[in-house]
């Protein structure tokens, strides 16, 4: 059994369909979403009816989500980030947001090896940007491998009964984890659409719990594609920008 893995799509559709394509090649059985399909990218309706094709395995919900579902407003969101919200609202059909407002919020165990969240096991807002949150994630998780995402950076921890560390990240285009016996690990695949660690490729990871093995990727794609569907939607140029850089 083989993992597909995809967190924060952010309406990029470009990026997605680059990943999947990719993904496809590799072979894959089971698709595992860790919300945020929507949000700051101009096509949300597209992303969306894309992922419901696929028939995801396991999906859960992310703030964006909420948010473009009319589960909430966007009232802690800042500026930038209300504006497109509150936009692909308006933009969403009916039944897009319907799929939306159905996901479920993490975490989901999916088998009895994995586990799935947004933010953490515990509160699926929470930002995963230091080593103690990290360590208390791993703390509340239930399975022994956990895949969060939210923060859009791919990252990678492991607790045993003796030692707590990180495991450094690569900037290959694919880095490998092995999963060892009676450890416990929180690993986040990073963002497809919108990557937010520098490095302005898509994210995704893949998952063989019988091998034990984690595959982190990066691959390129038409980031100016991308651009121009933000900017054709009337949306803030801050959100085209950022896709270059990774930020």
């Amino acid at each position: 059994m083989r993992y597909l893995i995809l967190s924060d799509i952010h309406a990029n559709l470009d990026a997605l369909e680059e990943v999947l394509v990719r993904a496809t090649a590799i072979g894959y059985d089971r698709l595992l979403v860790l919300g945020d399909l929507v949000g700051y990218g101009g096509q949300p309706n597209e992303v969306v009816e894309r992922i419901r094709s696929l028939a995801p395995f396991s999906i859960i919900r992310g703030n964006h989500d909420r948010v473009a579902a009319g589960v909430e407003d966007a009232e802690g969101f800042n500026p930038i980030a209300q504006e497109a919200a509150e936009w692909t609202l308006r933009t969403l059909t009916p039944e897009n947001r319907a799929y939306l407002s159905s996901c479920p919020p993490g975490p989901v165990f999916v088998d009895a090896v994995t586990e799935i969240c947004h933010g953490s096991p515990d509160d699926e807002d929470v930002y995963i940007t230091s080593e103690l949150a990290a360590l208390h994630a791993l703390k509340e998780a239930q399975r022994p491998v956990c895949f969060y995402g939210h923060t859009h950076i791919p990252a990678a921890f492991r607790l045993t009964d003796t030692a707590f560390d990180l495991i450094p990240p690569e900037s290959d285009e694919e880095q490998k984890i092995e999963i060892e016996r009676g450890c416990q690990y929180l690993i986040n695949p990073g963002s497809v659409g919108q990557p937010r660690d520098g490095d302005p490729r898509a994210a995704f990871a893949m998952f063989e719990p019988e091998s034990a093995v984690v595959e982190l990727y990066r691959i390129a794609y038409p980031v100016e594609r991308a651009q121009e569907k933000i900017l054709k939607a009337g949306l803030p140029q801050a959100l085209a920008r950022r896709l270059a850089i990774g930020r």
